[in-house]
């Protein structure tokens, strides 16, 4: 008889790429997640890793293997959401995947409020980019994901994932105090060349928003410098380094030497939730998504201090990507 547990390990393993990165997803050391995996070798008398380099790879036997795995592992969950949903009380493991600043600036309020509500709920996060985590819920790796997207970059999600708007994320023009800039009651998109820009790297939707929209303004961006997280990027800006376009989530308050001011139209992205089609029932999931958006109509607006730049959008009540239905 296969045991699940080593066979949940070696999903992760083919899901993640690595014995380290299965054991973060899991919430193991990599000793624990390697324990597993020679466990399930000797049930099976197959290899299923072998050496490559510093690092490892799954035999052919190992992904049959994994595919098998993965076909349980959802029944298993299938079968976990009829008896919760009997029970009618969000219980047992919920694990969620966010991207860097909704787990900053959201999650920690939304976990702790889980926490103190339903004390049978074992909610557990993982920090990932919004676009690997979409994949990652369409593969059974994380219940939950909470991800974003803007108008240039469409969040894709495949067939049997569903997903909920959360709310608006609105993101601010940040100049260095004392920047002409400050003098305006707004700055339209035409007035943004020949700034120096401080930004995040290529391949990030908010460097792709950037070039973007100024190159259809006629000018070329010059990004002076790069660098991954907003409070770093906040804080180049407040030493007169450059100017930069930043969300509000998860920033907070600017500090000396930072001032934000609206810059018309002003860029919008939208946070969503997003689950897989088979656990829609599962309380945990539904109170989860409740509280996300509970608790972001809380924060909405109070997320910094400053001008709001623009009007809001309307939802955009359209399918992203291939199936999930976007539920309000």
């Amino acid at each position: 008889m296969l045991d699940l547990s080593r066979l949940r390990a070696l999903h992760a393993v083919s899901v993640h790429g690595s014995v380290a990165a299965a054991a973060a997803a899991l919430g193991y050391t990599p000793s624990a997640v390697s324990q597993q995996i020679a466990k399930l070798e000797r049930e099976t008398r197959t290899t299923l890793l072998e050496r490559r380099g510093r690092g490892v790879a799954l035999t052919e036997e190992a992904w049959h293997l994994a595919d098998t795995a993965r076909e349980l592992l959802a029944i298993v969950e299938r079968a976990e959401t009829t008896l919760e949903e009997r029970r009618g009380q969000p219980g047992g493991l919920l694990t969620v995947a966010a991207f860097a600043s909704a787990a900053r600036g959201l999650l920690p309020g939304v976990l702790a409020e889980l926490a103190r509500r339903h004390p049978g709920l074992d909610v557990r996060l993982t920090e990932v980019d919004p676009h690997l985590s979409v994949d990652l819920v369409a593969r059974g790796v994380t219940d939950l994901a909470v991800a974003h997207d803007w108008d240039i970059a469409p969040l894709p999600a495949p067939d049997g994932v569903e997903q909920a708007l959360i709310g608006h994320d609105h993101c601010d023009l940040v100049v260095p105090e004392g920047h002409p800039f400050t003098r305006r009651a707004a700055v339209r998109r035409e007035d943004l060349g020949g700034q120096r820009w401080v930004c995040q790297p290529p391949g990030r939707v908010c460097h792709d928003w950037l070039v973007r929209t100024l190159r259809t303004a006629g000018f070329e961006p010059d990004v002076a410098h790069v660098a991954e997280e907003n409070h770093t990027i906040v804080a180049l800006v407040a030493a007169g380094l450059g100017v930069a376009v930043v969300p509000r989530l998860g920033t907070g308050a600017l500090p000396p030497g930072a001032v934000s001011v609206p810059l018309e139209p002003g860029p919008v992205r939208r946070l969503y939730a997003l689950w897989r089609a088979g656990a829609a029932r599962r309380p945990a999931i539904t109170e989860a998504v409740r509280t996300l958006r509970d608790h972001w109509a809380a924060q909405e607006g109070a997320v910094r201090e400053g001008p709001v730049p623009g009007p809001r959008p309307g939802d955009p009540g359209r399918v992203l990507g291939g199936g999930g239905a976007v539920r309000q």
